[in-house]
């Protein structure tokens, strides 16, 4: 009898496409974990897993449900872990490496969604859209030149990293007129002018543009890596945004260079912690437009991804090479696993 493959994942919402796409494969069996429920019962659904779905959410997934090494020495029979997102930050996917675990993403399911809302911040800040809103809902006897703000178009925008939502954000300001440059360690200067932008180094952006704006994600690399010092070599005037991870600015250095009047604003939809706390110093400022960590929350964004993970998944189960495997390393060694597993199923 062949052994049924079974694909996990905890109870927080998702894109109802996910489930009905795996419900369709008739030696797939999907289960579903109750956060709320006794970790015991739920330790026991992992530990017969083949394949966990989890969301990448660091502050909304309980910590003892993080891929780490100790989770995955409770789950013998897991192959790969997928992430319910771009980014992968509940999962050590180094840990999964040394347990041959494969790692994937859904990279790119959401660049546009999370774009759209960069160059919404942007205008948000630059044009002072939520002071408007907020004097206009509470007070009289101001000024709409006191609300008075600048174009973005014809500015320079400075792309810190530019992949998948990267060169989306690049796309969308040459229609704004915008000069746009980018640092990214990553891509030769020749592709990063294919996706847009003109390759600079990171000293450069900061010093020219009118608008940086973080696309990198948050690793031992990035983590702290915009600071007081990186906040000073930004131009007077300057706006920073960021839709890339809490983390990989300094929430203080930031308070400071913008009350210091340094920096004219900031679009925030990322925090550590998620969500800050309400008297978080930012969140006192006028001059902070803040989200929390929405810009990839669009019902197309979210059933891309739903839809992409659930393709992956059933494909790697099959044994076909996933296509956004983070660790492909372990590939090999889980599809030997995986012919123990399962046979030629």
């Amino acid at each position: 009898m062949a052994v049924r493959k079974r694909v996990c994942r905890f109870n927080v919402w998702i894109n109802p496409v996910f489930d009905a796409r795996l419900g369709t494969e008739p030696d797939i069996d999907l289960q579903v974990g109750d956060l709320q429920g006794p970790d015991d019962v739920l330790a026991a659904l992992l530990a017969r897993a083949h394949v966990l779905h989890v969301s990448p959410a660091r502050d909304e997934l309980p910590r003892r449900w993080h891929v780490t090494d100790a989770l995955l020495a409770e789950c013998p029979d897991l192959l790969a872990v997928s992430s319910a997102g771009a980014g992968f930050d509940t999962v050590d996917a180094a840990a999964c490496t040394r347990a041959g675990v494969a790692v994937v993403n859904q990279v790119g399911g959401n660049a546009r969604s999370v774009a759209e809302l960069a160059i919404g911040l942007m205008l948000a800040v630059s044009r002072k859209i939520c002071v408007s809103d907020r004097l206009l809902r509470t007070a009289r006897g101001f000024t709409r030149e006191s609300l008075m703000g600048h174009e973005i178009g014809g500015a320079t925008l400075g792309l810190i990293g530019i992949g998948h939502t990267g060169r989306e954000v690049a796309k969308l300001a040459r229609g704004f007129d915008m000069r746009v440059l980018a640092h990214d360690p990553l891509l030769s200067g020749d592709e990063i002018r294919a996706r847009g932008a003109e390759p600079v180094d990171r000293a450069r952006l900061l010093a020219e543009s009118d608008i940086v704006s973080l696309h990198c994600p948050l690793d031992d690399t990035t983590r702290g890596s915009f600071d007081a010092e990186s906040f000073a070599a930004m131009r007077p005037g300057a706006l920073f945004i960021t839709t890339a991870r809490g983390g990989v600015h300094d929430e203080a250095a930031l308070a400071a260079a913008l009350t210091a009047g340094h920096l004219a604003g900031a679009g925030l939809d990322v925090w550590s912690p998620e969500p800050p706390p309400l008297d978080a110093a930012l969140l006192q400022l006028d001059t902070v437009v803040a989200t929390y960590h929405t810009a990839g929350v669009t019902h197309e964004a979210r059933r891309n991804v739903a839809a992409w993970g659930a393709e992956q998944i059933v494909g790697l189960l099959r044994g076909e090479t996933p296509p956004r495997l983070v660790n492909p390393e372990v590939w090999p060694a889980v599809l030997e696993r995986r012919a123990r597993l399962f046979g030629d199923a």
